[in-house]
């Protein structure tokens, strides 16, 4: 049995460039993503990092199957799930979660707290669903008196905590953290981060996080792929691709942007 989770093979995907359609016909295509090929082990916590406009939310939606690609495969454990309909998906989404970089645009603000961690629950029928609401408050770090509170009544970091508690009440084998923690402050970011550690090693995770904070990725990552155009100019495990980058566009970034001495989680 193969030890990756998932397999990427050949991802190809493009957007009509409605800028600059003619009056008739179709619009022309931007490729946003060009070939590409990755494998990601099981438990691995995988930084997605580039510049504005890389492809990196965009793959990572694609991985999950959040946009439909045009070509190539995506094996997700085993199984070749780029061009399943969403009845043949529906048995694989409750494994394949998604945290969002903002969870006031995410969260429904006419819901409660454990409406909003049921809604999964219920989608993919599950049973015990107080209990579970319960479980996934805990592991998140917030009380269960927060079951009854709205989004509006809580502060970023116990709004993104929630976001957390939602994909993991599901207990998914992947989950994709897309810039979750970039509109948090600094000791709210911290937080986070030590949760979604401390959730990877607890639950058996995988854990794709797309960020531009390279900081932050030195930090959580085990592994970090970086994105320039829509193509991988880079892939190695995090200390070595900090410590020696072999790509121009890599050093390029770790030059650009400034960094903290950190002591990193999963790097010793």
């Amino acid at each position: 049995m193969s030890d990756a989770l998932f397999e990427i093979r050949d991802l190809r995907l493009s957007f009509p460039d409605l800028a600059h359609k003619p009056l008739f016909g179709s619009a022309p295509r931007i490729e946003v993503l060009k070939g590409l090929s990755f494998d990601i082990a099981r438990g691995d916590v995988v930084g997605i990092v580039g510049g504005s406009g890389s492809g990196k939310s965009t793959l990572g939606r694609a991985m999950i199957r959040l946009l439909d690609v045009e070509s190539g495969e995506i094996r997700f454990d085993g199984t070749e799930i780029s061009q399943l309909g969403e009845t043949d998906l529906r048995p694989l989404r409750r494994r394949m979660q998604m945290i969002f970089q903002d969870p006031m645009s995410s969260l429904n603000p006419r819901h409660t707290v454990a409406r909003l961690i049921a809604g999964p629950l219920h989608l993919h029928g599950f049973d015990q669903i107080r209990a579970r609401v319960d479980q996934a408050l805990s592991q998140v770090g917030l009380p269960l008196s927060f079951r009854s509170r709205y989004p509006h009544e809580l502060s970023g970091g116990q709004r993104q905590r929630v976001g957390i508690a939602r994909a993991i009440a599901t207990e998914p084998e992947f989950i994709l953290a897309d810039e979750v923690v970039s509109g948090l402050d600094v000791s709210s970011q911290a937080q986070v981060l030590n949760l979604l550690e401390r959730l990877v090693s607890d639950m058996g995770l995988t854990l794709g996080f797309i960020s531009h904070d390279l900081s932050v990725v030195r930090r959580l990552c085990k592994t970090t792929l970086v994105l320039h155009r829509g193509e991988i100019v880079e892939q190695a495990e995090t200390a070595a691709l900090f410590g020696a980058p072999t790509a121009q566009y890599t050093r390029d970034l770790l030059d650009a942007i400034p960094l903290p001495e950190v002591t990193p989680g999963w790097l010793g």
